[in-house]
């Protein structure tokens, strides 16, 4: 009698046969997760040069507008990137030891490897006096970009967005 009866579960050729067919399935999936985590970074790496530069160019206007002592013999752009953060002395304002702060905290290069690295430390950074095609940090910042090698979605690489 029990030579006739089929105990309940799987066969072995059941189990590879549903196993080939998950395994199909997730490297079909694998290049569009990749995609969209890339894509995630580089709207991360988007946002954070865009704060960035925005808090280097009103500190720029502040500068250009007298509301930050400046010496004559230099840019009006920041010494450095902390500087953004630690604020400085607002030169109007009558109540002595006010300051303006352009921002909160200095955003992370999210394409930096190492998350040990302190975020201002994250970033390469180019003077005024330096040109476009030879960025190079000097006395003042002037603008920032990744350092990472690598390229974009769109062709362009991340260290010229």
């Amino acid at each position: 009698m029990s030579g006739n009866r089929r105990e309940g579960g799987f066969t072995i050729i059941e189990l590879v046969i549903t196993l080939a067919i998950v395994a199909l399935l997730a490297t079909a999936v694998l290049p569009s997760a990749q995609l969209m985590y890339q894509r995630e970074r580089e709207s991360q790496l988007r946002d954070a040069l865009r704060t960035i530069r925005g808090g280097i160019d009103a500190y720029k206007k502040a500068s250009d507008t007298g509301r930050i002592k400046k010496d004559v013999d230099k840019s009006g752009y920041p010494p450095d990137l902390q500087t953004l953060v630690d604020g400085v002395e607002d030169a109007r304002n009558p109540k002595e030891g006010t300051k303006i702060y352009f921002l909160r905290a200095i955003p992370r290069d999210p394409l930096w490897p190492d998350a040990t690295t302190p975020a201002v430390e994250t970033w390469a950074l180019r003077s005024y006096a330096s040109p476009p095609d030879a960025p190079e940090a000097g006395d003042d910042v002037y603008d920032v970009h990744t350092m990472s090698p690598k390229v974009g979605l769109n062709g362009v690489p991340y260290s010229e967005w």
